[in-house]
């Protein structure tokens, strides 16, 4: 009777513990949940460049998610893996000395690479998941005379996965879109995406955005760039229903009075028609990824992308070619009057992040 009585206390006070914590992490988080400002803010470049009119020349953009300098070829996440309750065999954050190897991976890249225009995803800023690792100074370091701006899209003091795991939390995490270009712009505007995760998980997700750069070209015309990053762990693709329009309104508007536009990104769509298991076949068992409707845009905007070059890989283990499944979600859109010369994927086996770069020429129709 008394150790029954013991039991039942020692039990009641061990979920009682269990419901404070939960309530404690989740009060914190809703009190403290970031809020950006919904629809469209200036924002203001962090470094300039000397040239202002983009001229009447081929023109090249490179876009990459860079991963957060977390999620390099020896890497897998425990997201992808077990999920949010506990993070099993797999990383909540990589060994500091690989974060480091994945960012010096990224410079080579940037310094290496001659385009106009590069379009980043996850860079951080002061995350523990990186080490607080201020990636994009280092970036912007790495490209003097590039215009640079920096789009917030991940903001929380503590994300608190694996719940179960609280000395193991994946922490503090500020993150966004870097933009670099050789050209200044006249204006950049922050477009918060519409779309909203359900609760209480909102709290602790992105608040997702694009990056729009408005450049003078020598036509007399503008040249819109948007860098653009959508929701991911999205089931159904029920949020990038609601975030598409969104974009493909602001694209047709500024066709519509003339001006070029570019779209490129971590779509975490394939593009129209393309297979999401195309690369990996034999590996698709419990993956899904799908594709934008390909009547989403007029028929006479361009996806461009490289087919034979996978851009994106899971990782719910660490990369071994033949073993990982790939798909494709990386890749640009523009408008009828941009004429596109070559797309070319850059296969690096996933080395410095679970995602590869994408370069493009192009040229402006007159």
């Amino acid at each position: 009777m008394f150790k029954n009585r013991l039991v039942r206390r020692i039990l009641l006070a061990f979920f009682s513990l269990i419901a404070v914590y939960f309530i404690v992490i989740f009060t914190h988080g809703y009190v403290n949940d970031w809020q950006p400002a919904e629809g469209v803010s200036p924002l203001s470049p962090t470094q300039s460049a000397n040239q202002a009119i983009v001229p009447d020349s081929t023109l090249s953009f490179l876009i990459w998610n860079v991963g957060f300098g977390g999620l390099g070829a020896e890497s897998d996440f425990f997201f992808d893996d077990e999920g949010m309750w506990y993070s099993g065999s797999s990383m909540v954050r990589a060994p500091k000395p690989l974060v480091e190897k994945n960012i010096q991976g990224a410079l080579a890249l940037l310094q290496n690479t001659k385009v106009d225009f590069f379009l980043l995803q996850e860079v951080d800023e002061a995350s523990d998941r990186s080490y607080n690792i201020r990636q994009y100074d280092a970036y912007c370091q790495q490209l003097p005379g590039f215009a640079a701006t920096y789009s917030e899209n991940y903001h929380c003091d503590r994300v608190p996965i694996p719940l179960l795991e609280p000395w193991n939390a994946y922490g503090k995490v500020r993150s966004g879109l870097g933009t670099f270009s050789r050209f200044q712009p006249k204006e950049v505007l922050r477009h918060q995406l519409p779309g909203k995760y359900p609760m209480p998980d909102r709290i602790f997700q992105l608040d997702r955005c694009a990056a729009l750069h408005r450049f003078q070209t020598s036509s007399g015309k503008e040249l819109i760039v948007i860098n653009i990053h959508n929701a991911a762990y999205d089931p159904g693709d029920k949020i990038k229903a609601i975030q598409l329009p969104y974009l493909r309104d602001i694209a047709l508007a500024e066709y519509e009075k003339g001006n070029y536009v570019v779209l490129g990104g971590d779509w975490n769509q394939c593009p129209p028609h393309f297979r999401f298991d195309i690369f990996t076949p034999q590996l698709s068992k419990g993956f899904q990824q799908g594709n934008i409707p390909a009547d989403f845009f007029p028929e006479n905007w361009v996806y461009a992308y490289d087919p034979t070059v996978p851009s994106n890989r899971k990782c719910r283990n660490p990369y071994k070619k033949g073993e990982t499944f790939e798909t494709l979600i990386d890749y640009f859109l523009v408008s009828p009057n941009v004429q596109v010369k070559k797309v070319q994927g850059i296969n690096q086996g996933f080395q410095f992040s679970d995602h590869q770069p994408v370069r493009m020429e192009v040229v402006l129709a007159k």
